[in-house]
């Protein structure tokens, strides 16, 4: 390899390693950090469980959409009034619903959500079972040739070979 090859290699290992790094740290702009760091610190933390509900598969501290920068000033707006962590963070369940919590709580409301996967693989396992033992007892290989077919298999293999 030239030293060009080895240059080009290198920039572009580095621009790759560049795009991985997470965003969470563009996300929040600096005018949004609380200037206390303990505070911004349990900000931060509240804001990480919680889901934007415009990207849905982001948390808000992640999130780069307006609604997400307006969730992360109202939890700072709650923290800076005294809240504690849980009374931030229900305010903005009060305020959006369950569906904005990255892990919603185990309730009767959402016990599809948290049970289904497990139910679901319990039964893919068992038809998987059913499968393989019947596959297991099943007949191996073709039937058997009766002397009719055994003799014109043999007179057709015999006429092939002359």
């Amino acid at each position: 390899m030239s030293i060009a090859s080895l240059a080009v290699l290198a920039v572009s290992v580095a621009a790759l390693a560049l795009t991985a790094l997470p965003t969470t740290a563009w996300a929040v702009q600096p005018w949004e950090r609380l200037s206390d760091p303990a505070l911004e610190a349990r900000a931060r933390t509240i804001t990480s469980e919680l889901r934007c509900v415009v990207c849905q598969n982001e948390s808000v501290d992640e999130s780069n959409a307006d609604l997400a920068h307006d969730i992360r000033m109202l939890v700072r707006e709650r923290l800076k009034a005294g809240d504690t962590n849980a009374q931030a963070r229900q305010a903005v369940v009060d305020r959006y619903g369950d569906f904005v919590l990255l892990r919603p709580p185990v309730e009767p409301a959402t016990y599809v959500l948290w049970f289904a996967p497990v139910a679901l693989l319990l039964v893919g396992a068992a038809g998987s079972l059913v499968y393989l033992r019947r596959r297991a007892h099943a007949p191996g290989g073709p039937a058997p040739l009766d002397p009719a077919e055994r003799a014109r298999l043999d007179a057709l293999l015999r006429d092939g070979d002359a």
